[in-house]
């Protein structure tokens, strides 16, 4: 190094300093003796390594040594830890030694590592982003821009921005509302302005995208635009939107399972849920019986299955109250038919009516807003119900007032003409002639005793008090079988000896107190038609037969009712000439049977006699 160029190096900013062959200084700028806070005449002469060591363990050696051994310059950025700062040296070698220079470009580093951080982030989003000049021209698109439009950012670098809205599809009103955003954001009229548009995807599939602009500093774009597909979000806002609607369709209907159709067909259509249905609990056998079903239920299964406590995991979700998703079945234990071809599925409780399920043949195909949408489907379901059963209790308490008013007007005649007609017979006879001699008076009834007449009107009035009874609210049902039901009734009737014949026994669940004394009723009905004895057959019917409904029969031998009196003799009402027993008779059996939800009907037997069947005993099941 000359001294000619000595005054000139210290002028430089950088830092500049000399090394011979030995890495010696030979000489420092004022700047370098800042920066190594050391003066001139404490380092010429002196080895770098021996005052600075810690540069040992740096970048300098490894290419300080490159430089001066292949004679080719060498630059590199290093950190000074104690000043902060970040260096980059550059070395020049010649034959004499080194000419290093140093730039401070700690504030050039923290550029490049924001902009490093951006683009990470940038790249990172789900979102598409374009950058523009004050031109309007593309500087730059991301990873997600590409393939979200099916675009090569290289060619579209330096493009007018209409280049990229005319590749998107998008309708010239929306891009006339692009264009006045992108400008009010960079003349400064508008922070940020945001729109939404259709576009079209790299599929060719129309989408909804909400355009984002907003100002940036950058050396040569000056706006970012963001482009958010926000098609999910508008499907999921019409679809909450129709799940209000269709819960006033729901409201506007009374019937469960009516209820139930449109709940299922909701799920079918509307969340796009074709493999779906709806078990109601039946409160009577205490399990769920399906009630409604999607087509592709229909087509996959043939049918749906009914689920007894205890059964699969849509017992287990029904007990829990809280709606279940899993996603792959074929890692879930405890499921109701190992075989099934269902992978992923929801179940869903309906409160305590019932539960919700819908199914699919792929894993992994339902996410948290399905359950959501489901939750909201069966939300609105569960309040369709709970108003049907509502209106349900204010139907039956509307039709039992009129049934009672009915039943209390029937026992008001019953009262005021059979009980008085024989109460008067019994006052009559006690009254006698009064000009005969007491030991000359005689009954003036042919057959009865006094005694009997009483008993008989005692009848009446039990009879009476049973029948003006509640009939919709019997007491608690339990399990009981038919023929000790029998034994007790005939115990308590009138007739004589083992004159019943049971060809079946059975179980049923009724109010035992009332469903002996509908049987006692009924004996008592047929003791007073037979001309002595009398035997009474009792059978089961419908239990084979799927379309009929369940129940038994009794057939007795006795004097036959005739066709046209069946339907007099189940009026409490009618003319007591039509009756054939004391008291209401089988009025009193009509009502207690209709008091559990059953249905009797008075016929005559193939050979005789008179047969009485009562129907829709569902829970009837035969013994053993």
């Amino acid at each position: 190094m000359t001294l000619r160029s000595v005054p000139i190096v210290d002028r430089v900013t950088d830092a500049f300093f000399a090394l011979d062959t030995d890495f010696r200084f030979t000489y420092l700028n004022e700047r370098a003796e800042t920066l190594l806070k050391r003066s001139r005449e404490e380092l010429i002469g002196r080895v770098m390594w021996d005052e600075f060591p810690q540069t040992v363990e740096t970048q300098f050696p490894d290419g300080f040594h490159r430089a001066m051994d292949e004679q080719v310059p060498v630059s590199f950025e290093i950190y000074h830890a104690h000043l902060e700062t970040w260096f980059e040296a550059r070395a020049y070698p010649s034959e004499d030694g080194l000419s290093v220079y140093m730039r401070d470009v700690t504030e050039k580093k923290a550029q490049e590592t924001t902009l490093a951080q951006h683009a990470a982030v940038v790249e990172a989003i789900y979102d598409a982003v374009v950058t523009l000049d004050r031109n309007r021209e593309i500087v730059s698109l991301n990873d997600a821009a590409e393939t979200a439009l099916g675009v090569d950012r290289t060619a579209l670098a330096g493009e007018h921005v209409e280049a990229l809205i005319e590749r998107a599809g998008i309708a010239d009103a929306d891009a006339v509302e692009i264009g006045r955003a992108i400008t009010d954001v960079d003349v400064g009229s508008a922070a940020e302005r945001t729109l939404e548009a259709s576009f079209t995807d790299a599929d060719g599939t129309d989408r909804i995208g909400e355009f984002r602009f907003v100002p940036i500093e950058d050396d040569v774009a000056t706006v970012a635009g963001v482009i958010r597909d926000v098609t999910d979000r508008h499907e999921y806002e019409r679809v909450v939107t129709s799940l209000h609607e269709i819960t006033r369709w729901l409201l506007e209907s009374d019937d469960p399972e009516e209820i139930c159709a449109i709940a299922v067909h909701a799920g079918g259509d509307l969340l796009e849920l074709p493999i779906s249905g709806v078990w109601l609990l039946d409160d009577e056998r205490g399990y769920l019986e399906p009630v409604a079903g999607t087509a592709g239920a229909y087509d996959e299964f043939g049918g749906l299955p009914r689920f007894n406590p205890g059964e699969g995991l849509v017992w287990d979700v029904f007990e829990s109250g809280e709606i279940e998703r899993f996603d792959d079945l074929q890692t879930v234990d405890g499921i109701y038919n190992q075989a099934t071809p269902i992978r992923s599925e929801i179940i869903a409780p309906i409160g305590t009516h019932g539960i919700l399920m819908t199914g699919s043949l792929e894993p992994h195909q339902f996410d948290e807003t399905d359950v959501e949408l489901v939750s909201m489907l069966v939300e609105n379901t569960r309040a369709a119900l709970d108003r049907a059963d509502r209106e349900q209790v204010l139907r039956d308490r509307t039709a039992e007032l009129e049934r009672q008013t009915e039943r209390l007007e029937a026992v008001a005649e019953v009262l005021s003409n059979d009980l008085k007609a024989q109460l008067s017979d019994v006052a009559n006879a006690l009254e006698g002639d009064g000009d005969a001699a007491v030991d000359e008076w005689e009954f003036p009834l042919e057959e009865d005793s006094v005694d009997e007449t009483l008993d008989r009107a005692e009848r009446l009035v039990d009879d009476v008090r049973e029948f003006a009874r509640n009939a919709s609210t019997v007491g608690p049902r339990s399990r009981l079988d038919l023929a000790d039901a029998i034994d007790d009734a005939r115990e308590r009737s009138r007739l004589d000896g083992d004159c019943i014949v049971v060809e079946t026994d059975a179980t049923l669940r009724a109010d035992t107190d009332r469903f002996v004394h509908l049987l006692e009723t009924a004996f008592d009905d047929a003791a007073a038609r037979a001309d002595g004895t009398v035997t009474i057959q009792v059978g089961l019917v419908g239990l084979d037969d799927r379309e009929g409904a369940r129940g038994f029969f009794l057939l007795d031998d006795a004097a036959e009712i005739p066709p046209a009196a069946h339907e007099r003799v189940l009026d409490p009402t009618a003319d007591p000439d039509d009756l054939t027993t004391d008291g209401l008779g089988l009025a009193l059996v009509r009502a207690i049977a209709e008091a559990h939800g059953w249905r009797l009907s008075v016929d005559n037997g193939d050979h005789g006699g008179t047969r009485l069947e009562i129907r829709d005993v569902t829970t009837l099941e035969r013994s053993g």
